[in-house]
């Protein structure tokens, strides 16, 4: 056991050929360290139950078992429930966001993810931010603070702790803390708007909190990512909050989190601004390594701040319920629940459904295409057409899919220069677009073609289009 192993947090990446089997010595060397945790992304249901549940038995201390869950538990893990983002949600009402945050902990539970990291607290202020977007709840305080404490109350009522995300606020930033290090030059004034959100998840009880890798000269002129930064997280956070729970760093890869230092140093300077727990770090043994180091070469002072730390970790492991299987009828009432909740949240942008002739041809601007990480299949809007009975012709009523998720490598807002040049090129006749984004992006949609607004990529929201589609259509 290596000494505060316990507050590092590595990932478990799925990888689609060989399934959790790549990760296993990273996972065999983390657990004979004594890791605190991990962060699960991706995996089927059965192989990462399978995974949570040897995890448990493997480590010789509780574990924290993590997920990025802003769009239900299936955004991680195949076979459970994909629901759309948090700004389509928040469209239908405070009824839907609670049953959205139920859903996401209770399937989370039945694959032993204890730790939901969202709901995302950061206003959808800033056109031209690359990574907020559609994870918010909008771009009012005062409504986006209600939905979130009301995501935080109904996640954490079903046994699952909730993580309010991007402090003190990510959405006035216009580059992406992934591969730089924003600066967010506002007014204290104005950077409390930012903060209501935050006070209003840490006033439901939000188990914890998670840093963005952002300055913010107002709040500490030294102008620190607030992930290293004790003016922000010291004072603000757990002075002016009153927030006494678990401070998580965002992931340690990012180039925002780095501020000139290794992940090591960075780690260390993590745990001194008062972050308690590091996620996601490269270099777990450079990490281990220069933790190792700081408790033995700082006095005091980290060991003091390592136990604190320690402390609340298990303090919100208390919390949590331990996993329970979902009853298979309650599993399927979700699936249905949820394709019901997609379909609600579809709106058309611009026109309405147009006239339609049995056969529809579709083409494909795919704007998150090359990123480093697999994409949902972008054929299953045209395969729920034909399997509704629609027959698909190179000939027929043209739609035109526009993918235009939120990506963190895209490290931009709206289309890429080639997306729009093909998107123009398609619409030089008659066709309706199904747009897979922010509502937003109906600017870079030339011309008068209506415009069905579908949030976001995911295999489901496609599928709900297509029923949307063929429904409105006649």
């Amino acid at each position: 056991m290596t000494p505060f192993a316990d507050l590092v947090l590595p990932a478990i990446r799925w990888d689609a050929q060989h399934g959790f089997e790549t990760a296993q010595p990273m996972i065999d060397r983390a657990l004979a360290h004594g890791v605190g945790g991990f962060i699960i992304f991706g995996g089927e249901k059965v192989a990462v139950s399978t995974l949570t549940q040897r995890l448990r038995a493997a480590s010789k201390r509780p574990l924290l078992i993590a997920a990025d869950l802003e769009r239900g538990a299936g955004q991680q893990v195949s076979g459970l429930t994909s629901l759309p983002p948090l700004l389509a949600l928040a469209g239908l009402g405070e009824a839907v966001v609670r049953e959205a945050a139920r859903i996401t902990a209770l399937e989370a539970r039945d694959v032993g993810i204890n730790w939901a990291l969202a709901p995302v607290c950061d206003l959808d202020i800033e056109p031209e931010n690359p990574i907020v977007q559609t994870r918010s709840f909008g771009a009012d305080s005062d409504s986006v603070g209600h939905f979130a404490a009301v995501w935080v109350e109904a996640c954490q009522a079903s046994g699952v702790l909730a993580c309010a995300k991007h402090f003190p606020g990510h959405g006035r930033t216009t580059t992406d803390s992934h591969s730089e290090l924003p600066v967010v030059d506002a007014s204290r004034q104005m950077l409390e708007r930012d903060l209501l959100p935050f006070r209003r998840a840490v006033a439901a009880g939000v188990a914890g909190v998670m840093t963005a890798h952002v300055a913010y000269p107002a709040l500490d002129p030294t102008r620190a990512p607030a992930t290293h930064s004790r003016a922000i997280l010291q004072d603000v956070l757990r002075g002016d909050l009153f927030f006494n729970g678990l401070t998580v760093t965002d992931a340690l890869i990012m180039e925002g989190a780095r501020h000139g230092a290794s992940e090591g140093e960075g780690a260390v300077r993590a745990l001194l601004s008062s972050c308690d727990l590091l996620l996601y770090p490269h270099d777990l043994d450079g990490v281990l390594a220069a933790l190792a180091e700081a408790g033995k070469g700082q006095g005091g002072e980290f060991r003091d701040v390592a136990a604190r730390a320690a402390a609340r970790r298990e303090r919100a492991l208390s919390q949590a319920a331990p996993p329970r299987p979902l009853a298979a009828a309650d599993a399927s009432w979700h699936k249905s629940r949820g394709h019901q909740i997609a379909i609600a949240c579809l709106r058309w942008l611009r026109g309405g459904p147009p006239t339609r002739r049995r056969a529809v041809s579709v083409e494909i601007v795919d704007d998150d295409a090359g990123g480093p990480y697999a994409l949902p299949p972008r054929s299953t809007f045209a395969e729920e057409l034909q399997q509704r009975g629609a027959e698909l012709r190179p000939r027929g009523d043209r739609l035109v899919l526009v993918f235009a998720d939120v990506k963190s490598w895209k490290g931009r807002a709206g289309l890429s220069a080639a997306s729009r040049e093909r998107l123009a090129g398609l619409l030089t006749e008659p066709s309706t677009v199904i747009l897979f984004g922010h509502p937003r992006r109906l600017e870079d949609i030339p011309g008068e073609h209506p415009v069905l607004c579908a949030w976001s990529g995911d295999e489901m929201m496609q599928r709900a289009a297509a029923k949307r589609f063929l429904q409105d259509g006649g």
